[in-house]
């Protein structure tokens, strides 16, 4: 676990916090469909006014073209549900960077962080003025921690103080347990709908783990490297080759990649289209496979009952069609089911969980993708190595204060 500057470390009293969470959420025709986001950082917030200081939240919003605003990627929505659950109107700012009048509030919340030029790539004036707004700079997103941006890395450079909240500090926690010391068997989940966003990922996990479970686009990639018929369905052809080294490569680490005996078929990727079972070497050439098959379903429920440590990160197939859902489902709930130490993150993993209203069974949800897939690769996040700096640096000027 790394050595971070807590909130419970600091003294708040009459200070001006910066705050980054992650409001990432999903909205529809402007409306937030999911707030559970939101919700997750109501704690941190109650804490640091308890402490005695002002609050500047900054987040970001989808991906808008940077140093443009952009209504629909305002935060205007996030700010309204902020206010319901604190009992308080939440002021959303615009033109932010040059200072806040906070002497009636004592919060706000900057609009969309990535309408400000040189966000992205982590510019020093941007993450300078960011440092100038507070006296402590605290960053609660863990989601957002595997990028180097100004308001997740640059800021903690120039801040006096930078601090790690309680939401990135318990996700650590979880996944160091899940994912760096883990209780074996271990067994990896990972679904969606291509190989080469997770790739890299793949090659490191069969060193450490004993089963590979495959789903999506990724299993439909490996069947067709180990030889067999898969019609229309989604996959990578260049990817083929890579599919066909880790199936050969996982074998010499005793990890076992156990593809589908039979699967769910469709004539087309749509909502009414009909679902057909069929064996694996039944794959006509017309069909895409949707999802795994009723067999396939019960020899990984064997697996998962089986292991001690499950990493969970997309679905097997096509959730969102309830004909195709099955396979998602009865893996979710057999992971709910299990004793295992569960882990699961990424958005279509944290949707299948809701739809499936698994979650007060999953031992630790993350809110990271990305984040979540390179600390499983056993990378070194930007947003945490800037934070442990800062850590060392704060310590070293407490044990001055104290001589």
């Amino acid at each position: 676990m790394s050595i971070l500057v807590k909130i419970a470390d600091l003294d708040l009293s009459n200070k001006v916090v910066l705050l980054r969470e992650d409001y990432n959420v999903p909205m529809k025709d402007g409306v937030i469909s999911d707030d559970t986001r939101i919700v997750a950082t109501l704690p941190t917030i109650k804490q640091i006014l308890e402490g005695g200081a002002k609050i500047i939240i900054v987040s970001h919003l989808g991906r808008p073209k940077e140093g443009e605003y952009d209504k629909s990627f305002s935060l205007a929505p996030v700010a309204k549900a902020l206010g319901n659950y604190l009992g308080a109107e939440i002021p959303i700012i615009k033109n932010w960077t040059n200072g806040i009048e906070m002497s009636n509030c004592n919060i706000v919340l900057c609009e969309n962080v990535r309408f400000e030029k040189g966000e992205v790539t982590n510019d020093d004036d941007l993450s300078r003025k960011m440092a100038q707004l507070c006296q402590v700079y605290i960053n609660d997103a863990f989601a957002t921690s595997h990028r180097a941006q100004s308001s997740t890395h640059g800021v903690a450079k120039y801040a006096a103080v930078s601090a790690a909240g309680p939401l990135l500090i318990n996700e650590l926690k979880a996944l160091t347990r899940g994912l760096r010391k883990p209780d074996k068997p271990i067994v990896a989940v990972i679904g969606g709908a291509k190989v080469s966003t997770k790739l890299t990922v793949l090659e490191k996990l069969y060193e450490k783990i004993d089963k590979l479970i495959l789903g999506g686009g990724i299993a439909n990639t490996f069947l067709k490297a180990a030889g067999y018929e898969i019609g229309k369905s989604l996959y990578e052809k260049d990817l083929v080759e890579a599919s066909t080294k880790i199936l050969r490569e996982a074998t010499k680490y005793n990890c076992d990649i156990p593809l589908p005996v039979d699967v769910v078929t469709g004539e087309n990727f749509h909502e009414e289209t009909v679902a057909t079972i069929k064996s694996i070497d039944e794959i006509g050439k017309n069909d895409m496979i949707m999802d795994v098959g009723p067999k396939t379903i019960e020899n990984l429920n064997k697996i998962i009952n089986e292991a001690q440590t499950i990493v969970w990160n997309g679905p097997l197939g096509v959730f969102e069609f309830d004909q195709f859902a099955n396979g998602t489902k009865r893996l979710a709930n057999a992971i709910a089911a299990s004793n295992a130490y569960s882990i699961a993150g990424g958005g279509d993993t944290i949707a299948a969980i809701s739809k499936f209203k698994v979650e007060k069974n999953i031992s630790y949800i993350s809110t990271g993708g990305g984040a979540f897939l390179e600390f499983l690769e056993g990378k070194k996040l930007p947003a945490i190595a800037i934070l442990e700096e800062a850590a060392r640096a704060w310590i070293a000027m407490e044990k001055g204060r104290e001589l």
